[in-house]
């Protein structure tokens, strides 16, 4: 069942940018209509008047409307969040595969709307009016966001050419990514590089992938050891293959400063990158929202006292995902089925909840679900 998403309050928006409310970053961005600049809510410069301001859910829905991104607070780096997230199965899984390049050129699976919409089984018609619903943009604007908030990214963190950072960023062609740079900003993308000590291709590429905090890294790391993935050092290994991953490489993924953990991956491919960061996101479940993972799951007195004692709580991901449903929805044990209903669309950070506790449900001869 598809839910709609709660409507943006504007003037609540507008009292956590006054704010610089950190709570809210990622959750909504600001649009400036006398610049035609769309910032995050903590961006440091001074804050128009509200008059002057319109909020949307999504950074795609600000591009859409033909604001540019703020080069202050930098939207790239906002934590992966959105309204939409719990309400729309079928939006988060064409989210996943937008973010693995199904509409970049060359992707291999037709790189239309109607292809995406035949792979998640409904007409290219249902997905657009969706992702109106949802995400306040066209599945096209949500990719082309994609890929330059992805190309500001490796401009500001590496040293890859502008050819090098058009192929792996999503872009047909050298051409297509300077002249998007250029409609959105005025000019040209080599103008966004910063100066600093950045990682290039000889050792591999080195970025920074923001998460909302906390983070239960030792958790995590815990979690992906005991299932037999490789660790060593408290950093994580995978080797990437052609078959699986578009590309034969290495990636690794550490954890040194609140807010960000940090990636390196050497990949033979280019064009291969953004499907392997949308995989390492989706293994250590970066757009995960605590906040609202934790009011929900409060509310039952059962995983209450848990999720206090876990508040960064993560799910360890799968590198390929095939299942239909949301990874934070999924539920493996049918014995819980009952009392869940009541924790979605969490039921399975609950689950992992009661696990880590040690705590077993089971169900009565009523069919009521007892601790």
């Amino acid at each position: 069942m598809e839910i709609a998403p709660p409507p943006l309050d504007q003037d609540a928006c507008y009292r956590a940018v006054l704010t610089r409310d950190a709570r809210f970053d990622g959750r909504f961005f600001g649009c400036v209509k006398t610049t035609g600049i769309y910032c995050r809510p903590v961006c440091p410069a001074r804050t128009p008047l509200r008059q002057n301001m319109i909020f949307v859910v999504t950074a795609a829905a600000a591009e859409e409307a033909g604001f540019r991104a703020c080069l202050r607070c930098r939207p790239e780096t906002a934590p992966d969040m959105g309204a939409w997230r719990g309400t729309s199965s079928s939006v988060s899984r064409a989210l996943a595969l937008i973010e693995a390049g199904a509409l970049d050129a060359g992707a291999g699976h037709g790189g239309t709307t109607e292809a995406l919409a035949a792979r998640l089984g409904m007409g290219d018609r249902h997905l657009r009016r969706l992702f109106r619903q949802h995400l306040g943009a066209a599945p096209v604007s949500v990719a082309q966001t994609r890929r330059v908030l992805l190309a500001k990214t490796l401009l500001h963190q590496t040293d890859l050419s502008m050819s090098e950072v058009a192929l792996a960023s999503g872009f047909g062609s050298v051409r297509r990514f300077n002249e998007t740079f250029q409609a959105l900003y005025g000019r040209p993308p080599s103008s966004l590089r910063r100066g600093g000590e950045r990682s290039g291709p000889t050792g591999g590429i080195a970025l920074s992938l923001p998460y909302r905090p906390p983070y239960d890294w030792d958790g995590m790391i815990a979690a992906l050891t005991g299932r037999g993935d490789a660790v060593e050092g408290g950093r994580w290994f995978r080797s990437l293959s052609l078959a699986i991953d578009g590309t034969e490489g290495q990636v690794s993924v550490g954890h040194r400063t609140e807010g960000q953990l940090n990636l390196r991956v050497e990949v033979a491919d280019l064009r291969a990158l953004p499907g392997v960061l949308a995989r390492v996101r989706r293994v250590f479940d970066l757009s995960a929202d605590p906040e609202a993972i934790g009011r929900d799951l409060s509310a039952d007195p059962l995983l209450a006292p848990l999720v206090a004692a876990r508040p960064g709580l993560r799910l360890p991901g799968d590198w390929i995902d095939t299942h239909v449903d949301a990874p934070n929805d999924r539920l493996a044990d049918d014995a819980l089925t009952l009392r869940a209903e009541g924790w979605r669309p969490w039921r399975a950070y609950a689950e992992r909840h009661l696990r880590l506790g040690g705590i077993i449900i089971t169900e009565d001869d009523h069919g009521r679900c007892a601790a």
